[in-house]
């Protein structure tokens, strides 16, 4: 979901919250469609089988403070949004301009460097004018405190009022200033591992093959194809129900879509993992801090109509923000999720044939990886993450390549991004089915999240109290174990038999009550 800059006159897709009346109690919620938006609902959460217990530093864009602000609502229901803090370390990008401005082309950002420090050198300058009339101000008080002729205690009292009245007004439009500047750096992206290549998707680099296409001696069938055929799901309804690209699953791949949240699930689990279940609602202002910013009509993001709130596209989003202004004990690092959502996108400007039947729809089932780590372990876990993808599908039998994705397709918070792109026989291309993104302090700035080194050196101050080492944000890490649509793409286009069958693969079976194939219904 690569959410681009500008947070001003961001255009969102909206819906409305119907209300429902108590004796319904089959859904929480029912959403009135708006010209180009959805009928959604949120369904009922799957469940494991029983499980067994679960148990590069780099310099980047921000200082270490964080201030946050949340949406407010007023008296008539309309939504004032607050503008949020990202803790920015302004003097270190003009200190860096050069190697900034390197990589906002490389990654093809709108974000503006030069507007950014004109701002922030006006900022610098009103501070020091603001600093210089509280002196004065000062000053004129202290001269109050004596004996005074009544004439100069009048002429101090007028002084002062003077001072206040402009530093009233130089406060206010210091205050304007931060959240201009504010809203402009926020819009800069990470920095960039130094082995992502440059360039466009094209450019990126192939990390590792895994396994080979398989040999069909029959005419391969798409996944829309072997779907009808075996009645597993029904995109007509659901285009009259909802709109376009929205489906039903129907009989075996209902079960088959529970026997692979299930499975993921377990499997991550045995990693250390986790699991979670998220809001599928969130504020915007998380969506926001985790990087995700919607721009104009290309925005991937729901928004609720008349409330600050939105639809997730990523449980990424909802897992993120957990901690969000917190100080985490080191001593719990790494902390690891696993999260199943339902997530929701727009899709705005998709479209062919690249992307038809399950490949791309608006509302789908997915299984996420997040960890929180210690700043010097971010490559590591990086490693790590995409190490369990390629587990996960090498033992489901696909046949995938990862890929070192390229600056152009990274999104604002990727320092590094490896994507999993399978083998689909019926479509005759990859696909991506995964990605594993290294966000380093990206988000947790954003978010407020950091953790206080336990074992760096502290003082004693002469009044024999300790000063605590200084916190340091938390480096922050997805990786998708599961999406679930595009691994029922891969998995009936991969494993489909001449006589219109597909076989289940075997680590499936026992979530799927044992069942081996599917299929056809005259069978």
């Amino acid at each position: 979901m690569a959410l681009q800059c500008r947070l001003s006159g961001a255009t969102f897709q909206s819906l409305k919250l119907a209300t429902i009346p108590i004796s319904s109690s089959s859904s929480r919620f029912i959403f009135r469609t708006l010209p180009k938006t959805l009928n959604l609902a949120l369904f009922s959460r799957h469940f494991a089988p029983k499980a067994p217990p679960f148990s590069v530093l780099i310099r980047n864009l921000s200082a270490p403070a964080v201030a946050a602000a949340t949406a407010a609502e007023t008296s008539d229901s309309k939504v004032v949004k607050s503008q949020w803090n990202a803790a920015i370390d302004f003097k270190w990008i003009r200190d860096n301009k050069e190697a900034v401005a390197v990589n906002i082309k490389n990654r093809d950002s709108n974000a503006n460097l030069e507007l950014v420090l004109q701002l922030y050198d006006k900022m610098l300058n009103l501070q020091k004018e603001v600093e210089r009339l509280r002196g004065e101000r000062n000053n004129v008080a202290n001269k109050m405190k004596g004996k005074l002729e009544p004439s100069e205690r009048q002429k101090l009292i007028e002084e002062g009022k003077n001072l206040k009245e402009a530093l009233t007004t130089l406060e206010e439009d210091l205050v304007k200033l931060r959240d201009e500047l504010q809203i402009e750096a926020q819009c800069i992206p990470n920095l960039t591992h130094p082995d992502v290549p440059i360039g466009w998707e094209d450019s990126s680099k192939l990390r590792n093959m895994v396994g080979s296409p398989r040999k069909f001696d029959f005419p391969v069938k798409d996944h829309l194809q072997i779907g009808k055929e075996l009645d597993l799901f029904d995109f007509d309804a659901a285009a009259e129900v909802s709109g376009s690209k929205f489906y039903y699953l129907k009989n075996e791949a209902v079960v088959l879509e529970m026997a692979l949240v299930n499975w993921t699930l377990t499997e991550v689990m045995k990693r250390g993992f986790t699991p979670l279940t998220t809001p599928e609602i969130v504020r915007s202002s998380v969506v926001e801090k985790c990087g995700f910013q919607p721009r104009g009509e290309n925005t991937q993001v729901y928004s609720i109509e008349d409330s600050d709130q939105c639809l997730i596209g990523t449980a990424e989003i909802p897992v993120g923000g957990i901690h969000m202004d917190s100080i985490v004990a080191e001593s719990a690092l790494p902390l690891k999720y696993v999260a199943f959502s339902h997530c929701f996108r727009t899709e705005a400007g998709a479209a062919g044939t690249a992307t038809r039947g399950l490949y791309r729809v608006h509302q789908f089932s997915k299984v996420e990886m997040f960890i929180l780590c210690r700043q010097e372990e971010s490559d590591m876990y990086h490693e790590e993450l995409i190490k369990i993808e390629e587990d996960l599908f090498s033992s489901l039998g696909l046949h995938f390549k990862i890929l070192d994705m390229a600056t152009g397709d990274l999104g604002a918070p990727a320092y590094r991004k490896f994507d999993v792109e399978a083998w689909m026989p019926g479509l005759e291309r990859y696909g991506e089915i995964s990605s594993a993104s290294n966000c380093t302090d990206y988000q947790s700035r954003r978010l407020g999240i950091r953790y206080r080194p336990s074992e760096s050196p502290s003082t004693t101050s002469k009044k024999g109290k300790t000063n605590l080492a200084a916190t340091k944000f938390v480096h922050t890490l997805n990786a998708t174990a599961c999406a679930v649509p595009r691994m029922l793409v891969c998995l009936l286009e991969n494993f489909q038999q001449e006589d219109g069958s597909v076989i289940i693969p075997h680590p499936l079976r026992p979530f799927m009550g044992g069942v081996e194939a599917i299929y056809p219904k005259s069978r």
